[in-house]
Order: structure tokens, then C-alpha cells, then sequence
């Protein structure tokens, strides 16, 4: 009897081991997961091979290219039995409404999913934008950023979307990179792990699938992949060390998918030129089977032109498949993509049971996200839904935690309430809230570059670098005009220097002569708001600069006040 016990208890261990290396519901249970692997099992068996081709593709969905754009989706979903939508831009009614159409007309409910890095705002104006990653990297307390996502899991299924293709999870280590930057949590690989659990653990916990990105590493690229190829020439032992490892540490935790980026790696696949999304080493024999990830595993968008303009399309969607994705994302040309997927099985090329794994898992998935038993969506009062004061009450509190004091050597901080302090403006951005909330706790003279030599010596200046918060894409690159008026300025003034953008604003500007210097990572009405509380002392500053920004400024930065 010991002994069948003993084989009974390894056998549970076992099947849940299974589990935890793939989306499972936060309160599920072992009878979850065999009615979970009954529906798929006897939904696969009932689906045509088109079907079950079909359910390979996530198509992007516009709905502000007009009506031949719409109905090119709608013959998709009605035709070619796709799997899923992505959605892009832009009006959220007229997305419900289509939504609703084609979810009626889907014999097997499809998967709608978005970029949400920052929520909703990525693709919908009308949304509330969160903080991007590189500020919430700077937050001591991740579960700030549960909080946060958990709150983004709430508007996506709002909308009805139950798939967020983030966290990125790259280690963002170059600080030219013109594609991930401010995507990234930073450059310390412990502080991407922890940021990027909690990320997902929000979205997931609430119903709303995860997806790390960009796998094997976008962090230390000099390409953006919609563009061209770029390369990541790093030996294995760097790959393994930094790279790779939030992908490693993550796999285990129960994210339900990764998503494949359109990077050449020579130390992962040695034939030239070959992006890791099409790369049977990179996807099957090292995140599929050395790493044992169980997940969903979802191409970077196959209309890149890191791979789109090198392949064919449709031709595309075959080797992406064969490299061992389970997800087509974006793909340029599904009746040619599903033509040739099935030739290749009919021809045996391709097993039935490799088509099998990736769309039982898929359909596996969407019973435990509950899609089975999908409501149609109201759109009544979506625009307050959406964007409302629960959210930018969150979002101040997450820019309040970001904020980062590197230096106070003259004891600047607080501000004085009985004290009369000069502002200065500098860069592109807008400023006026910043100004406003410092008013309501100390004087503010707001002058203009022109007028600094009406400051008398020895006052003490707020200097602001407004950096443009219109893109995460946008370089940070502070003006030559304005690194020398502040190394003037500095010359008989006391500065306070706050950044409102990305730390690496700083990488080429001398603040050895500035006594204060706070980054307060972005330029919007909440996070000038956040900083002006700060520096009044009403708010604790607490943050840690995510990323290492010059010789003397490292990740991990900070001083608490």
C-alpha cells in the first residue's frame, strides 16, 4: 500500500509540475485541468484539418483603415477560421462592435489580444496610459506593479481581450537601443526577473493572459526589428548570464506565453542569418525542449520587416511553424500561409501530432481562460471604464515610487514653504502642472532661458528637462544649449535637477557641480504632479535607477528621503 501511495503522490507531483510550466487560473484545481484536457482533446477531434490549421493565426485587427480593411478581416474569421485578432487602432465602440460580430460568427471563440505593455492607451487614445517599464523598474515595492497590471487585466476583459503579449523581459543593456529602451524594466537582470513576475502574476491572477518578450533578448540591439534584422553576437556564457536569463528564471512561474523575437543570434543558430522565429534550435530544441517551456509560444509579428522582407509571405507562416511556434502572429497572407501548412502535413512533412500539440494547447488555453462561455461585450459607458480616477490615482502613486534622488550634497530637499524658488524650463515638454503643485506649497518664479540673469546669486534654481512623453520610442537626448546653461547657471546658483524622461537623458550631462538631481522618468500631468509632491515633502522618494546609465551612475542608484 506504501508503495502505490508513494507512486500516486509522484504521479501528482508530476501531472502538476506539467501545470506549472503553463497558464493555469490562479484558484484552479487537478479537475480543472482534465475538463481543460477533455475540451481540447474532443474540440480537436471535431475540428476539419483547415480548422485546425486556423487556429495557428492571430490576425491584426484596424478599424481605422476603412471598410475594405474590415471586411479583408471579416472574410478571415468567416473563411479561413482564424484563431484570433490582435487589435490595433483606434475607435474602442466600433471594436466592440466588430468583436462581438465576429466572436457570434467563430465556431471556436477566438483569442483577442493587444500590446498593453502601458494598457490599453498602446493601441485605444481614449484609455488611461500607465507608467511605461523603465519607470516602474525604478519601484521598490513590485507590488505596486501587481496592482497595476491587475488593474490592466480589468480593462482588457473590459474590452473583451484576455491576451496582453507583455511583459518585455528584455535586459536592456545598451542604451542606444531604438526599439525596447523604455520597454525594459532596466538593465539589472534580478530587477527584470522580480518586475516581470509581478507584471504577469497581475495580468494572470485576473484572467488575462502574459507573454514575455522578446525571446531570446532584444536588450542589446542597435536594430529596431520592424526595420531590418538585427544581430545579438554575444558568446553563450553572456547569452546565458544576461539574455536569456529572465526568460530561464520565468519559464517555471506559470506565464502562459512567450513571444519569439526577429533577432539573428550566431551562438544560438549557426546558419547565417536566420531569425530566431524561424529557428528550430532557438524554438524548439532550446525554449521547447531544453528549457521545457509548456506555454504558448507566439511569433513576433510576421510583417516585420526583419523577416518580411527576406521571405515570402505565407511561405513565412510555414517556417515559423516548423521552427515549433505555436502562434502566427500578423501574418501577411493566411490562405497561402494555411495552403502550404497543409501540404506540408499531407505531404509528411509536418506530423499530425506536431499540429496537435500546438493546437490542443491552444485550445486548452482558451478553456481556462474561460472563452467557452463568452459574453458579448457592452460597450455602454466604455470611454469612463477605461480611463477614470481609480486609474490616475494608481498611476501617481506608481510615478511617486519611481522617482529617484541621486544626489543631494547641500540638503535642498524639502523645499521650504517660507522660501521663493526660481523655475527654469528646459527641452521640448510641457511643465505648467509641475509649477502649479509646487505653488500650492512654496513660491514659484517661472522664468525663461532669456531671463536668467535676473536670478540673484547664490538662489536656488529648479531646472526641468521636459522630455517629449508622446512615444516610448523616443531618444533622450538632452540639447547642447541646455547642458550649457545648466553648467552656467550651476556656476552661481544652488540646482535642483529633475528629469522628466528617461535616465539616460543623463549619460552625456555633467552634473558634478549640481548639488540635487532627481529623475523623475516621464513628462504627463500625473508624474509632474507626483515629482512636484516630492520635492515639497509630502511623498517619500524612494526609487532606484533601473538602469546603468554612465561609469557613475549605475543601476540600483538611489537615495531615500
Amino acid at each position: 500500500m506504501k508503495f502505490i501511495k508513494n507512486i500516486f503522490s509522484y504521479l501528482f507531483i508530476l501531472i502538476f509540475a506539467n501545470i506549472s510550466a503553463q497558464y493555469f487560473p490562479k484558484n484552479g484545481n487537478e479537475n480543472l485541468n482534465l475538463k481543460a484536457e477533455e475540451y481540447a482533446d474532443s474540440l480537436y477531434n471535431s475540428l476539419s484539418l483547415d480548422e485546425k490549421i486556423g487556429q495557428l493565426y492571430i490576425i491584426a485587427l484596424y478599424n481605422n483603415r476603412g471598410e475594405e480593411e474590415i471586411q479583408k478581416i471579416r472574410n478571415l474569421v468567416e473563411n479561413e477560421k482564424i484563431g484570433g485578432l490582435i487589435l490595433m487602432q483606434e475607435d474602442v465602440e466600433k471594436h466592440i462592435a466588430l468583436l462581438n460580430e465576429f466572436q457570434g460568427k467563430s465556431k471556436v471563440k477566438m483569442m483577442i489580444g493587444i500590446d498593453g505593455e502601458w494598457g490599453l492607451f498602446q493601441r485605444f487614445p481614449v484609455a488611461h496610459k500607465f507608467p511605461w517599464a523603465m519607470t516602474l523598474g525604478a519601484i521598490q515595492n513590485n507590488n505596486l506593479i501587481y496592482e497595476m497590471t491587475s488593474k490592466i487585466a480589468e480593462d482588457c476583459k473590459r474590452m473583451g481581450i484576455y491576451w496582453d503579449f507583455a511583459p518585455v523581459v528584455d535586459v536592456n543593456t545598451n542604451p542606444a537601443n531604438p526599439i525596447i529602451g523604455n520597454r525594459s524594466f532596466g538593465s539589472d537582470v534580478n530587477n527584470v526577473i522580480a518586475k516581470g513576475l509581478a507584471y504577469a502574476q497581475g495580468l494572470q491572477d485576473n484572467g488575462v493572459l502574459a507573454s514575455m518578450k522578446h525571446f531570446p533578448g532584444h536588450g542589446d540591439t542597435d536594430k529596431d526589428s520592424h526595420l531590418d534584422l538585427p544581430v545579438v553576437s554575444h558568446h553563450l556564457e553572456r547569452l546565458d548570464s544576461i539574455e536569456l536569463a529572465p526568460f530561464k528564471a520565468l519559464m517555471d512561474k506559470k506565464i502562459g506565453g512567450v513571444m519569439v523575437a526577429h533577432l539573428y543570434v550566431p551562438a544560438l543558430e549557426k546558419k547565417k542569418g536566420i531569425p530566431a522565429t524561424l529557428s528550430y534550435n532557438i524554438v524548439t530544441n532550446l525554449l521547447k525542449n531544453k528549457y521545457n517551456y509548456k506555454g504558448l509560444v507566439i511569433t513576433d509579428a510576421l510583417n516585420m520587416n526583419a523577416v518580411a522582407q527576406k521571405f515570402p509571405a505565407g511561405e513565412l507562416d510555414l517556417k515559423a511553424f516548423k521552427a515549433g511556434n505555436d502562434l502566427l502572429l500578423f501574418s501577411q497572407d493566411v490562405p497561402n500561409g494555411k495552403a502550404l501548412i497543409k501540404k506540408a502535413i499531407e505531404k509528411g512533412e509536418i506530423s499530425e501530432e506536431r499540429l496537435a500539440e500546438s493546437v490542443k494547447k491552444i485550445l486548452k488555453t482558451k478553456f481556462l481562460l474561460n472563452l467557452q462561455d463568452l459574453k458579448p461585450i457592452n460597450p455602454e459607458n466604455i470611454n469612463e471604464d477605461l480611463n477614470n480616477s481609480s486609474h490616475a490615482e494608481l498611476s501617481e502613486k506608481l510615478y511617486a515610487n519611481a522617482i529617484t534622488l541621486l544626489k543631494d550634497e547641500k540638503n535642498l530637499l524639502p523645499l521650504n514653504c517660507n522660501q521663493t524658488y526660481y523655475y527654469l524650463p528646459l527641452e521640448e515638454a510641457p511643465f505648467q502642472t509641475l509649477v502649479d503643485v509646487l505653488n500650492f506649497g512654496t513660491t514659484i518664479n517661472v522664468i525663461s532661458k532669456e531671463e536668467i540673469s535676473q536670478i540673484p546669486e547664490n538662489s536656488t534654481v529648479i531646472v526641468g528637462f521636459h522630455k517629449d512623453n508622446s512615444t516610448a520610442y523616443k531618444p533622450y537626448k538632452i540639447s547642447q544649449e541646455s547642458k550649457d546653461i545648466l553648467s552656467e547657471l550651476s556656476k552661481k546658483q544652488n540646482i535642483i535637477l529633475d528629469i522628466f524622461g528617461s535616465p539616460y537623458a543623463l549619460k552625456d550631462v555633467d552634473i558634478s557641480t549640481i548639488s540635487t538631481v532627481l529623475v523623475s522618468y516621464e513628462n504627463n500631468d500625473l508624474s509632474l504632479k507626483a515629482s512636484a509632491k516630492a520635492l515639497l515633502g509630502k511623498t517619500k522618494i524612494s526609487g532606484k535607477l533601473p538602469v546603468i546609465v554612465n561609469e557613475n551612475l549605475k543601476a540600483g542608484s538611489g537615495i531615500e528621503k
